[in-house]
């Protein structure tokens, strides 16, 4: 997952560094590459990351752990470890979310849509390594089978895998703060077994497609499946 953390964990550019430093963190959490239970990065490396001191990340990560997000353990396998867990999907918190975003929702929607497609067709275009090819299809296999619990994050991480496959640090940056931005909604989605069903078929269509050096189809694929989930997450918002 190291590869994922370094689209979040890059190095603060504004001079609000404990706030950023507050902010990639939990953006690392929320989207799952760092899951409940995982360890986060050395302190030394992670400051090192973040352009931060070790002063401004100390400070950051007791704020985290005074909101419960993540604690820290003593001894020979000691760090800082998350205890944050995603809440279950809620129709409730899925229209606070909404409100939170407003007028921005379509916007976000349709960023999202353009970078994504983008994306997978120029995965397709180039030519993968053996070990690009297999992390795709790990992450894949990861969606494929997660638990209720664990699926939101294990989508998070192929839609992102796709994102660094481009070979563009950029792309894969604006994929990752597009996800960011709608997380809070696409993670109150309710879970229902045949939309998850549908999500896997599709997440398979993409895959095959970029591995098949396909670019038309891996955009179709990848428009198709996220149409279906703006189409559903309209549905719940009424």
């Amino acid at each position: 997952m190291d590869r994922q953390l370094s689209t979040v964990f890059r190095p603060v550019r504004t001079g609000n560094a404990f706030e950023e430093t507050v902010e990639r963190i939990l953006q690392a959490i929320k989207l799952g590459l760092i899951g409940h239970g995982d360890r986060l990065p050395a302190e030394r490396d992670l400051a090192a990351r973040l352009g931060v001191s070790r002063e401004t990340l100390r400070e950051a990560l007791r704020s985290l752990q005074q909101a419960d997000y993540v604690e820290a353990r003593r001894g020979r396998y000691g760090g800082t470890f998350v205890t944050y867990r995603l809440p279950a999907p809620d129709v409730g918190e899925l229209r606070r979310a909404a409100e939170d975003l407003g007028a921005e929702l379509e916007d976000a929607l349709s960023f999202r849509l353009v970078l994504e497609t983008g994306a997978a067709d120029l995965a397709a275009r180039r030519r993968l390594s053996p070990e690009q090819r297999a992390y795709l299809l790990q992450r894949l296999a990861d969606a494929d089978g997660a638990s209720a619990e664990e699926y939101r994050q294990c989508d998070s991480r192929f839609h992102l895998a796709i994102g660094e496959l481009t070979g563009s640090p950029s792309l894969a940056a604006s994929i990752t703060e597009a996800r960011i931005r709608l997380n809070d909604l696409l993670n109150a989605i309710p879970m229902l077994d045949r939309n998850i069903d549908h999500a896997a078929e599709q997440h398979g269509a993409m895959a095959r497609a970029i591995l098949a050096g396909d670019a038309p189809a891996a955009r179709r694929a990848t428009e198709e499946h996220l149409e279906a989930t703006a189409t559903l997450l309209r549905a719940f918002l009424g």
